[in-house]
């Protein structure tokens, strides 16, 4: 069983770095996932403002990233949980410096 769990976090990992190879595109996911991180803070001061930083800056960056640098159509309109997750994997990796942008 955990060579399977394996071979699937390999396979999710080699998919996510191929739809994210773009230094831009992960640079854009960073200021994206900093920016989610901010309106989560905000909601309890201002749920309004947090709205639309989160959908606004969040989600435009991130999407902008995909449709003008990587030239692909983003998981999240297929895989909105799966495509949430492999972010902000992604954003742990860039903080610890697995990955280097």
């Amino acid at each position: 069983m955990t060579s399977f769990r394996q071979a699937l976090a390999t396979q999710r990992w080699d998919d996510h770095r191929y739809y994210h190879h773009s230094l831009v595109n992960q640079s854009l996911h960073l200021v994206s996932a900093t920016s989610f991180l901010c309106s989560y803070v905000l909601m309890f001061v201002n749920p309004a403002v947090a709205a639309l930083v989160a959908w606004l800056v969040s989600m435009t960056t991130r999407q902008a990233g995909h449709f003008f640098f990587e030239k692909n159509r983003p998981a999240t309109f297929k895989y909105p949980f799966y495509s949430l997750l492999g972010d902000w994997v992604m954003y742990k990796d860039i903080l610890t410096g697995k990955i280097r942008i």
